[in-house]
């Protein structure tokens, strides 16, 4: 029955029998971490043998026999640029492969147009009275920390199931020229799981926005990540901002962070040919070269785009089973009392749990005390402040399936005991 329609005393006696088997756990001294997307070790085990696939001098030349223990290729090497150009649909001369983190270049991006503007602007972005972005919510908050440090003022617009809400996000920028951005998941969105529809991704194209140096920071994490064999398909923004004759107006960021190594991985940007050549004129200044070795182990070890995407059917493998269990859990414990809606995603790293107004900073609260650890309630909004109070960001990743299981028996618990308590408080 659905706590809504229980009597007062049915929900004194769920409460007293939810109270006991949380007292339970929490006796249990447990310690449990669902709080980050991050691959558990048999996902790293899969890449193990890169480490050792640079095995003398011979693995560290290019076809013509350029020696990359060496300076030189600020914008990376030839064979990592084709392998990413290859997956991410993109001309090999419109790519800078990088280090190791997309958030790194995520945030160097932003903080070139702060100091140095973009091409078609007016400037820095700093020399603005203010400066504003667009922040799909809930949405990834390491995006939003980004925007914090750098002073920017953030703007929620609520996700759909097709992706951002178009509508406030048109008239929002058509405006408003401080609007200067937006952040955006577009595959297996963080933590909703969506990916954008074929018509948000063209209306990305066509933006007609107040400010000339508007840029869509598209991070594109999750492009090969699929949990089933009929994953969700992307349309190529690069490529219908050139139809829409706007080829500037999108930044498109990838790594191989979750596909390979988390740090140690390879991670790219791809822009316009104006967009990249400013990047490059200020790298040129910024650094002598990115890590062409770890290029390497990545080339000769996945080959191709095919031998990434068979890469990831390993990796799917060990997640699926994970992302089912949870969503079995929810059906199984959260369901039958109408007290919560989550998503059910096709790929991706997270599953987004929405609860009850109210409920999700005492969920938290409640699950912490009792040994869980998760994503801090409101993570998944600007400034951690969620304005109703009922997202909690799962990461089903990183724990074993025997911790995961336990993890979440005592979610759906603290999730149930929350909501009874709510609601007997609506009673008094």
């Amino acid at each position: 029955m659905k706590y809504a329609q229980m009597t007062k005393e049915q929900l004194i006696g769920e409460e007293k029998l939810l109270q006991e088997k949380y007292d339970e756990y929490k006796a249990r001294g447990l310690s449990l971490d669902m709080s980050r997307g991050k691959p558990d070790t048999n996902q790293l085990d899969l890449s193990i043998d890169m480490l050792d696939i640079l095995t003398g001098k011979e693995a560290c030349l290019s076809a013509n026999g350029t020696d990359y223990r060496n300076y030189g290729f600020t914008d990376g090497t030839p064979e990592a640029k084709a392998l990413f150009a290859e997956l991410l649909e993109v001309p090999a001369e419109n790519i800078i492969v990088m280090g190791n983190s997309s958030l790194s270049i995520m945030y160097d991006t932003m903080a070139r147009c702060m100091l140095y503007g973009v091409p078609g602007g007016n400037g820095p972005w700093c020399k603005e009275e203010k400066v504003k972005f667009l922040c799909p919510s809930p949405g990834y908050d390491r995006h939003f920390a980004v925007c914090e440090s750098l002073g920017i003022e953030m703007i929620c617009v609520p996700m759909m199931p097709d992706g951002p809400d178009m509508d406030l996000v048109e008239s929002l920028v058509k405006n408003d020229t401080q609007i200067k951005g937006i952040w955006c998941v577009p595959k297996y969105s963080n933590p909703e799981g969506t990916t954008y529809s074929d018509e948000t991704v063209r209306r990305f194209a066509r933006l007609q926005c107040a400010a000339p140096d508007f840029r869509i920071f598209w991070d594109n994490a999750y492009m090969v990540h699929d949990l089933y064999e009929e994953g969700d398909n992307l349309l190529n923004l690069f490529e219908e901002a050139k139809k829409a004759g706007q080829p500037d107006i999108v930044y498109l960021f990838a790594s191989t962070s979750k596909i390979s190594f988390p740090g140690s991985g390879v991670a790219v940007m791809a822009a316009s040919d104006r967009n990249i050549a400013h990047v490059k004129s200020i790298l040129q200044v910024q650094t002598i070269g990115y890590d062409k070795l770890n290029m390497q182990r990545h080339v000769q070890f996945f080959k191709n785009a095919a031998g990434v995407k068979e890469h990831m059917k390993k990796h799917a493998a060990l997640l699926r089973p994970k992302f089912e269990l949870v969503l079995a859990a929810f059906d199984r414990e959260l369901a039958p009392y109408g007290i919560a809606e989550w998503t059910k995603p096709k790929g991706g790293y997270f599953i987004s749990l929405n609860l009850s107004d109210g409920c999700a900073a005492k969920v938290f609260a409640l699950a912490k005390e009792a040994g869980v650890t998760l994503t801090n309630a409101g993570a998944a909004f600007p400034y951690g402040k969620d304005p109703r109070d009922r997202n909690l960001r799962i990461a089903p990743t990183y724990p074993t399936i025997e911790e995961l299981g336990l993890a979440v028996e005592v979610l759906c618990v603290c999730c149930r005991l929350t909501a009874v308590e709510q609601q007997l408080h609506k009673m008094s």
